[in-house]
C-alpha cells in the first residue's frame, strides 16, 4: 500500500489549502482514511477521518467548521480542505488508512493512530501570522 500526500505549502493566516492523498495497493473504497498532523516538539494528533463510504466524517474540535474531509473512491483519493487557517495549524500533515476494512466508525477508535496501518510521507503546512 502506498499513500502519496500533496498540497501543503506556505499560506498566510486566514488563507486556504487543499491537501490530497492518493492511495494505491488496496481496495480503497473498503477502508476509512484519516488525517493526522505533527507540529515540532509535539506528538502526532488526530485531525479528521472519513469512513469507507464517505458517509461519515469526524474532526478534532480545533478544526471543526474550518476543515472538510472528503473522498473520491473513483480516484482513490482523499482530500482535506482547510479554510481560515491559523498559525497553530502549522505542522506536517499525514494521511493514513484504517487497518480494518469496513471498520467501525466509533470516534474513539478512528482518532487513535494505532488503528491505522499505512501512512503517507507527510506534507508540510506552514501558516504565517
Amino acid at each position: 500500500v502506498q499513500l502519496q500526500a500533496s498540497g501543503g505549502g506556505l499560506v498566510q493566516a486566514g488563507g486556504s489549502l487543499r491537501l490530497s492523498c492518493a492511495a494505491s495497493g488496496r481496495t480503497f473504497s473498503s477502508y476509512g482514511m484519516g488525517w493526522f498532523r505533527q507540529a515540532p516538539g509535539k506528538e502526532r494528533e488526530f485531525v479528521a477521518a472519513i469512513n469507507w463510504s464517505g458517509g461519515s466524517t469526524y474532526y478534532t474540535d480545533s478544526v471543526k467548521g474550518r476543515f472538510t474531509m472528503s473522498r473520491d473512491n473513483a480516484k482513490n483519493t482523499v482530500y482535506l480542505q482547510m479554510n481560515t487557517l491559523k498559525p497553530e495549524d502549522t505542522a506536517i500533515y499525514y494521511c493514513a488508512t484504517d487497518r480494518l476494512s469496513y471498520g467501525s466508525s466509533g470516534y474513539q477508535r478512528i482518532r487513535n493512530p494505532r488503528e491505522y496501518d499505512y501512512w503517507g510521507q507527510g506534507t508540510q503546512v506552514t501558516v504565517s501570522s
